[in-house]
């Protein structure tokens, strides 16, 4: 019997099976970059345009569903009047900011 042929079709085979391995571990993990990382990314970067572009006067949504006015703003916060009583104005994070809408001109 010829030995060293079984062990070359053996070993030319967990070759291959580790090649397969590889390959599905690169289709997987690209898909998961494709299906929740890139499309996490793209999300943040609109967030962070329409906070950038948020000016006083601005009409906000809150990420508890609270509707607001913003009236002074600086690097992190943001003060927001809400409602029709001009007393309520209360500072907050920028990141509590879930829409903003803005002012009608003119």
């Amino acid at each position: 019997m010829n030995f060293n042929l079984l062990t070359d079709t053996a070993a030319s085979g967990t070759g291959g099976g580790m090649m397969l391995l590889i390959f599905y571990v690169v289709v997987i993990g690209a898909a998961m970059y494709f299906m929740a990382i890139r499309p996490q990314k793209k999300e943040q970067k609109r967030v962070n345009a329409m906070l950038a572009e948020m000016a006083v006067g601005d009409s906000i949504v809150t990420t508890s569903g609270f509707y607001g006015v913003v009236i002074d703003i600086t690097d992190e916060d943001v003060i927001v009047e809400f409602g029709s009583n001009k007393n309520c104005r209360i500072p907050m994070r920028k990141s509590a900011i879930a829409e903003v809408e803005k002012a009608a001109e003119g």
